[in-house]
Parts: C-alpha cells; sequence; structure tokens
C-alpha cells in the first residue's frame, strides 16, 4: 500500500520536511494547514517542489469547527471552505480531512450535521474535491468514529467520506472491529499514530504525546485489519503530534516513521521483509578505553582473565565463563574514561539478521577488514551503539574469536584465584539520547525481534528517568533501555554490564576482596527491607556489608550490586532465582542516589 505521513510529524520548515518525507521513501504527505501559511513558498510552488521529490499530496487539513451550526454562522463557514478549496486546487490536492466540530456554535443534531455535510460536499464536488469527515475524541458532538460514519451516511453524497484516526479511535477505547461494517470505499482516508497508555486529559495527550506504530501501547495494528476488510485501499498514513520530534532532526525522524510502517506492514500481512532472527545471548560487550590501567584493575577484581589480543587491532579479549568482554583502545577517549560502545549478539544466522535490518532503513557500519578476519557485520543502533551479529566457538560458522591470538594472563593477574562466579552477561543498560527513546522502542522489536516491557518512569534526584526492557522470549538477552531526566544529561547517566552468578554473596565478597569498589548503600535501605520482606536479621547484615539489593516477583528473588562508576560504565552483579523476570525496579531510586552520592565523594549520609 502507499505509505504517507502528515508533515506535522516532523520538525522544520515545509520545503525540509518534503525533502525528509521524500529521502525516506514515503510516497506521499498530508500538508498540515499550519505548516502551508508559514511557508513562503506558494501553493503552486509547494505542488511543484513535492512532484519533483516524487511525492503526492494525499490530503490537506485540517478544516475545523463546520457543521451544525446556525444559518449565519453556516454562511461564513462555507466563504470560509471555499477560500480553502482554491487553495487546494492550488496544492493539487483533491481530499480535504473536516473535523468535528469544538465549536460552542455547534449544536447536537445530527440530522443538522449532515445537511451542512451535505451541503459542503456539493460545493466540494464542483471543486473536484472530496470531504474526509473525521471524529476528533474531544469533539463538541462528536467523538466516535462510528457516530461521524452515522451523519455521513445520513449525509449521503459521494464526494462525503469518513477519515479514520487510530488515535481518537483507541484514545476512547473504542472497538476498531465495528470499522468493518463501514463500505471501504467511504473510507477516504486513514490516520496512524500510537501512544503510551496514560490517564490525562485526552486532548493534552493527543497534542504532545503522539508516537509512530509500535513505540506505544496501542493495538494499531489491529485497527488496521479492521479497516482492509472492510475494503480501504487508500494510503497508510501517520499523523503523529509528539514535542521530541518535533526538535529533532526532520531526516531521522522521517526514516524512523517509514521503519514503523514496514514493520506494520509486516504485522498486518501486507509485506513480507526478511524474517527476524532473534539473538539468542550475548555473545560479547565492547569497552573503549584510551587508559587501560583502571578498567584492567577493575576486570581483575571482577574474576575476569585477558585471554586473547585481536591479531591486527588495538583489542583485547577478557573473559569469565560464558561472560566476554573486548577491550579497545582504538579512538576511544582519554576525557570521558571507559564507556560501552559496542554489543555483540549471539546469532543463528548473522547474513539474515543483517539483511532484516537493512530491509528496515538500519545503517550497516562498514568495516574494514583485513585479509583472514572473520567475517562480522555489525549494525547503529538509535543511540551510536553498535551491534554485532555473531557465533562463538560453533561449528557450523567461523567464530570472531578467531580473530584473537591467546596470550598468558597480565602479571597482575597471574597467580589471582580463578574467576568469581561470574557465569554470563544476564543484560547491558543502554541510555539512550532524549530524543531517541521512542525510536530505540521500535527498533529493537522491529529489526530484533526483541519483546518489549512496559516503560516504567523511575526516580532520580535530579528527574525522572524512564526505562524499557526489551528481551528475547527465552530471557537470555536483555537489553535496558533508558533515558537521562533532561536534555544534554546523558553523561550524567552511565552505561552499564549486567554479570550473572549463582552466589552474588561470595562474588561480591570476592570482588571487593580483590580490590573492586562496591556501590555503598544506605542503611534506611536496609531497615526498609526488613520492614516490606521480613527478611531474617543475619540475611540482612550480610546484604548490608556488601551493598546487596534485594527484590521479588511472583515467579522468584533478585540480589543485584554494583561496583563504583569508571569513566562511562559501571557493573552490575546480579543473581536470579526461580524465574524472576525484572530488573530490580524498586531499587533504582535508591541506585541512582547512591551513584550521585559517590560522585560527589561522600559516605552515605553525609552532606556536603
Amino acid at each position: 500500500m502507499r505509505k504517507s505521513i502528515a508533515t506535522v510529524s516532523l520538525s522544520g520548515s515545509l520545503s525540509e520536511k518534503l525533502v525528509a518525507v521524500a529521502a525516506a521513501g514515503f510516497d506521499g504527505v498530508e500538508i498540515f494547514e499550519n505548516d502551508l501559511l508559514a511557508s513562503p513558498l506558494g501553493p503552486e510552488d509547494i505542488r511543484k517542489r513535492a512532484a519533483d521529490l516524487g511525492l503526492r499530496i494525499d490530503l490537506y487539513q485540517p478544516f475545523r469547527d463546520f457543521e451544525a451550526v446556525p444559518e449565519d454562522v453556516l454562511e461564513n463557514n462555507l466563504r470560509r471552505a471555499e477560500e480553502k478549496f482554491s487553495v487546494m486546487e492550488r496544492l493539487g490536492v483533491d481530499t480535504m480531512l473536516v473535523c468535528s466540530s469544538v465549536s460552542p456554535d455547534s449544536i447536537g443534531e445530527d440530522e443538522l450535521a449532515a445537511d451542512q455535510l451535505r451541503l459542503l460536499a456539493q460545493r466540494a464536488e464542483a471543486h473536484g474535491i472530496r470531504l474526509a469527515y473525521e471524529a476528533l475524541a474531544w469533539g463538541r458532538h462528536v467523538s466516535t468514529y462510528d457516530h461521524a460514519w452515522r451523519i455521513v451516511e445520513l449525509a449521503d453524497h459521494p464526494a462525503l467520506g469518513t477519515c479514520l484516526d487510530s488515535f481518537h479511535i483507541l484514545s476512547r477505547g473504542s472497538d476498531p472491529r465495528g470499522i468493518e461494517r463501514i463500505p471501504g470505499e467511504k473510507i477516504f482516508f486513514l490516520q496512524l499514530a500510537d501512544a503510551p497508555r496514560m490517564a490525562m486529559d485526552v486532548l493534552q495527550w493527543s497534542r504532545h504525546y503522539r508516537c509512530f506504530p509500535g513505540q506505544g501501547g496501542f493495538d494499531v495494528a489491529g485497527l488496521v485489519h479492521a479497516a482492509l476488510r472492510a475494503g480501504y485501499t487508500g494510503p497508510l498514513s501517520l499523523e503523529v503530534f509528539n514535542d521530541v520530534f518535533r526538535q529533532a532532526e526532520a531526516s531521522r525522524t522521517a526514516v524512523d516513521a517509514m521503519r514503523s510502517l514496514l514493520t506494520l506492514e509486516e504485522s498486518v500481512g501486507l509485506a513480507s521483509p526478511p524474517g527476524h532472527v532473534v539473538p539468542s545471548s550475548f555473545a560479547f560487550a565492547e569497552l573503549a578505553a584510551a587508559d587501560t590501567e583502571p578498567l584492567r584493575a577493575l576486570l581483575g577484581a571482577l574474576g575476569f582473565v585477558r585471554t586473547g589480543r585481536h591479531r591486527g587491532k588495538p583489542v583485547e579479549l577478557w573473559e569469565q565463563g560464558e561472560a566476554r568482554l573486548v577491550v579497545n583502545t582504538a579512538g576511544a577517549s582519554r576525557r570521558e574514561g571507559p564507556a560501552l560502545t559496542a554489543l555483540g549478539l549471539e546469532t543463528p544466522d548473522p547474513g539474515a539478521a543483517t539483511r532484516r535490518a537493512e530491509s528496515l532503513l538500519t545503517p550497516v557500519i562498514p568495516r574494514h577488514r583485513a585479509a583472514g578476519d572473520v567475517p562480522l557485520e555489525a549494525v547503529e543502533a538509535p543511540d551510536g551503539t553498535e551491534l554485532f551479529f555473531c557465533r562463538t566457538r560453533r561449528e557450523d560458522h567461523p567464530s570472531w574469536t578467531d580473530d584473537f591470538a591467546p596470550v598468558l594472563p597480565l602479571e597482575d593477574t597471574a597467580g589471582a584465584e580463578p574467576g568469581a562466579g561470574v557465569t554470563r552477561i544476564d543484560h547491558a543498560a543502554l541510555t539512550q539520547p532524549w530524543h531517541r527513546f521512542d525510536e530505540a522502542s521500535l527498533f529493537y522489536p522491529s529489526v530484533l525481534g526483541l519483546q518489549p516491557n512496559e516503560s516504567l518512569d523511575l526516580a532520580d534526584p535530579y528527574g525522572l528517568f524512564r526505562s524499557r526492557a526489551v528481551a528475547n522470549p527465552e530471557g537470555t538477552l536483555r537489553i535496558a533501555l533508558n533515558v537521562a531526566p533532561v536534555p544534554g544529561e546523558r553523561e550524567t547517566h552511565p552505561q552499564h554490564i549486567a554479570l550473572a552468578t549463582d552466589d552474588i554473596v561470595a562474588t561480591a565478597r570476592r570482588v571487593r576482596d580483590h580490590g573492586g569498589g562496591l556501590l555503598p548503600i544506605p542503611d534506611n535501605y536496609y531497615d526498609d527491607l526488613r520492614a516490606r520482606y521480613g527478611l531474617a536479621d543475619d540475611t540482612l547484615v550480610t546484604l548490608r556489608e556488601l551493598g546487596i539489593l534485594y527484590d521479588r516477583d511472583e515467579y522468584g528473588e533478585f540480589l543485584h550490586c554494583y561496583t563504583v562508576t569508571l569513566g562511562r560504565v559501571f557493573f552490575e552483579l546480579v543473581q536470579r532465582t526461580g524465574g524472576y523476570r525484572g530488573y530490580g525496579a524498586p531499587n533504582a531510586t535508591v541506585r541512582l542516589a547512591a551513584q550521585h552520592t559517590a560522585e560527589l565523594g561522600l559516605r552515605p549520609g553525609e552532606r556536603r
């Protein structure tokens, strides 16, 4: 099906928006009236510009507050409409969106609304224009799609149909299955938007928090299914009002929008991109560090051993159990210290995973490969993290570890007791740029096939910290996506790697005894643990001693503690028992506050 997007969904001038829309591969565009009014280009110029870019102008919108009004108001409304019809002819667009009225002048009489819309449709038909009547969720008298359809049916004019908007329908909890009773030829237009589930005024919800399909909590695919079963054949068009999107780079937002439509088409059976190749686990995590000595000391305390050096690059391999860390000194920032820059994803078919990513407009990272290097493809996640699709020591595929030559342990780790009980990487936490969180929420499920959890707001001492986790169905690969409280604060919220252990007390003691600094947790937290869970005194003493936090859910228990931050990265030690599925979210507030305290060089309870 044709793909379209409303100009209100993007930032910039109208000309910039048209360029971004075309570059992302859209077929058409809805011209939002405010964008036209603010443009220095005349309607004829915009028409030519769109045509030069290969875009059709699918809709002019919106025409507001027309129907069910007294005669004197109607006369002025018809005059307004004739002016807009003239503009539309100059633009070369044949469909206009008419919103249900919110005017205090409107009267709640369906027959009057139908009569006046029929009159408007007669005027429109004389200009070769169709009218798509849409129920605003906050309309004064008409606020549901089925009510709008009854009025269109009552008006009974060939130039009058209905526009279905997923936000207006789903935000009110209306059942979209009723759409199937509308003749497909009378559905003139279909506008799509998702949104997070929120308890707030629907107008404010609509104006500020819409997002692209797949980024929120609505069943947009179910609504599209209903429209298709009704016989709708027009474009799938995105209309998103979002404060973040209006400030972000238009070209990047347009690509994100197209990815959402491609994924939506796949979910409703309209397209068949290469199928998901869901990663099974972490092959490695890559840390960049200009000065490796502090990082080496921390890795040694965590029980990792240096096992290899890349044959052609300044890169080391550190291992413990199935947990592998790659330390890269090339291009690292000495000022910022160590940072998490890449994740290796254990993937059944790396080539198919790359093709899937490319089909959904994901940038493939060009790589310089020396003779003899193992083929290794990487794509770029929304925050710039490199994601490698790879295999590790499997007979059916070259292993990325073959690029590393074995080395002897470092002198400062030689002779140390082997390992700290770490078995694998449990999850990685990636802090997103504030304007990339929604994009990441769509990217990981659509490109990698990971399943998203609900978005959470966590209390940071300096604001709310938004978080959403994605994972494969088995829970063997988990990624937590976080966004800092305010724009520009990404550096104050480092990335982290969570390492799994079967005995966190023994592991934490080993780390501490070998010089790995563990994040101290305030005594007040453990007093609260006693009240909430009734933990035994000796257990609380141990947890307090090592800074271990505790949580439980219906499936089991979760114990976790943290190292101090080194540069822009820190480590978490985690122990899951009985199938616990979460990430210790109730403890996030305490952890974030403890990290702020540590950054100030204070002990818990001290003030500066």
